[in-house]
Formats: C-alpha cells, structure tokens, sequence
C-alpha cells in the first residue's frame, strides 16, 4: 500500500476528508477547506457546504441546499435534499 500522501486525488475523498475535518477542527475551518475543493457541478458538495452552513448561516446553507437539488440526478437523492431545506424553514432565527 502507497504511503498516504501518494494517493491519488478524488473528490469524493476530499469530501469526505473535510467532513472529518468538520467534526475534528469544526464547521469554519472545514467551510475553508470545502470552498478550495470548488466542485461546483457535484451536488455531493452543496450537501456538505449546506450542511457545514447549518446553524452559522441558515439562508447560505439553503442556497447550498437548493444548488444541490438541481444538480441532484435521482429522486431518492432529490427527496433526501429538499427535507433538509424544509427542516431549514423551522430553523429560521436559530443560531447554535
């Protein structure tokens, strides 16, 4: 096995590389990170932006949300992605 940092580079890894980073280092530094990655024709990537948006800026992780639901190719993918911007709409005015 090739030493870590020999991989070669996936976006789907570098997704899931910030998630982790959102849950190690939190949602600011891993928004920094997710904005270098810059996939914007992956709806995978608005769903990690609207979620690290959550509770720090409720109307920009929205717009996140509703970029992924067009980008979105199956429905199951589509339904998934419209209750989070519908639980958004009860979150109006939270702050965490």
């Amino acid at each position: 096995m090739p030493p870590f940092h020999l991989i070669a580079y996936s976006p789907v890894a570098a997704l899931n590389r910030t998630y982790a980073l959102s849950k190690v280092k939190g949602k600011q530094e891993a928004i920094q990170a997710a904005e270098k990655i810059n996939l914007n024709d992956n709806h995978f990537y608005h769903v990690l932006l609207g979620e690290l948006y959550t509770g720090i800026d409720n109307d920009k992780a929205k717009q996140y949300f509703q970029k992924a639901l067009v980008l979105a190719k199956t429905q199951p993918e589509k339904q998934v992605i419209q209750k989070k911007i519908e639980g958004l709409s009860g979150l109006e005015g939270f702050i965490c």
